[in-house]
């Protein structure tokens, strides 16, 4: 999902569900506004989505991009279908100066 698109989502309250695969230190420093938190090595066995539909669009982002695989494949493992990167991940986010949010 490109950046603009899903900030304009997130602005109008129409966010699909954002996930955040880096570290705790990674995700408490800064994160797009709204992301949940699920370390990448977590996704599999993680309870964090038991209340998302299998259906909903999931966009993943870790720093670079190997991270985000990893959980991507879990989730698909999960049931879910709709399953987005966005583009550049964080490093990309963090380099266009758009909002983040800090824990």
């Amino acid at each position: 999902m490109q950046q603009n698109d899903l900030l304009i989502q997130i602005n109008l309250g129409q966010a699909p569900v954002i996930i955040d695969v880096r570290s705790d230190a990674e995700y408490k420093t800064s994160h797009v506004p709204g992301a949940i938190h699920i370390p990448f090595w977590t996704a599999f066995s993680t309870d964090k989505l038991e209340h998302v539909e299998k259906s909903a669009t999931v966009v993943l982002y870790c720093e670079h991009g190997p991270r985000a695989g990893i959980a991507k494949l879990a989730l698909s493992w999960s049931g879910f279908d709709d399953i987005r990167y966005l583009a550049g991940n964080m490093t990309a986010w963090k380099k266009a100066g758009l909002p983040v949010e800090v824990e």
